[in-house]
This record gives structure tokens, sequence and C-alpha cells, in this order.
């Protein structure tokens, strides 16, 4: 009686745990179609998609939000052209941290705002900050350009914990 017991309860707990992954989509089945079918699930290839843009908007209209980093950063950005403005500067840089960074990469090594950010956003495939460094001043090693790079993060998120403490205007 007791073997029968424990066979039917072994039997009903692996149909329930069966019908359960198959519930979640883990095993079998289909696989979860997307919420919008316009919206596709995979990467975008190096497009901006709306909620991206959103998430770009919001870092950007913080920033403008704080003077005293607003002022700071105005002071590493080009002079002239589509990239002297902040809008302009930061539009296609997934978050404000790679942003500032690569503003203070800039102004370190004196490397053009424009050539860096092109690197960074329209290379095939897009590089990371290091890479760029590198690829646009061949004499620093790739050592050294991933040293500059991290400096220049360490100095984006000092510039951002200063945002952070910055009275709000009111």
């Amino acid at each position: 009686m007791k073997r029968i017991f424990t066979l039917i309860f072994g039997l009903s707990f692996g149909l329930y745990l069966s019908g359960t992954a198959l519930a979640q989509g883990k095993v079998g089945g289909h696989a979860p179609q997307p919420a919008h079918p316009d919206v596709d699930n995979n990467k975008t290839h190096g497009k901006v998609d709306a909620r991206e843009d959103g998430k770009q908007g919001n870092f950007i209209a913080r920033i403008q939000r704080n003077p005293e980093l607003s002022e700071k950063l105005q002071t590493l950005l080009p002079k002239t052209g589509p990239n002297s403005t902040l809008a302009g500067a930061a539009m296609g840089f997934r978050n404000e941290g790679q942003f500032i960074a690569a503003l203070h990469v800039s102004k370190n090594l004196g490397i053009p705002f424009d050539q860096l950010k092109a690197k960074m956003m329209s290379g095939d495939p897009p590089m990371k900050l290091g890479q760029a460094i590198h690829a646009l001043k061949p004499n620093v090693t790739e050592k050294d350009a991933d040293n500059e790079a991290d400096k220049a993060e360490k100095e984006a998120r000092a510039d951002v914990r200063t945002k952070r403490t910055a009275k709000p205007v009111t």
C-alpha cells in the first residue's frame, strides 16, 4: 500500500512540475511573443528604440537640471558643431557615465570629442572607450588606453556623485 501511495504521489508531483515548467515557457511549447508585434526583442544593432531614447532623454534632463554639473560639462564640450550642446553631445550614449567619461577622455588626452564619439557610436561594431582611445591615438598602448578610460570613468562617477549632492534649483 505504501509503495502504491508513493508511486501515485511521485507521478502527481512530476506532472505538477512539468505543467508549471510548460506554463512558464521553460520546456517545449512556444516562445513568448513580444507585447507589441512591432517591437523586436532582438538587439537593435545600433539603432535607438523608443525605450532607450526615453532613458537617454532622462539622463540628459537630469544633467540639465543640475546647474553645477551642467556648467562643468559645458566646459568639456566642443565649442562648435552639433556636439557643442549637452543634448547634442549626449545623443547616442547609453547613459550619463559613458557620456561624461568620453568628455573627460577628450579633455585629458586632447582627442576631438566628435571623433571619439564617432568611434564609440557608429563604429562597426561600436567601440568601448579604451578601444576608441587606442584607435584614435595609436601611440597609446591598449593597456594605457584602458587605464585612461578607467580614470575617466572614475572622474565621471565623481561628477555624478557631486551632482547628487548639489542643491536643486528652486
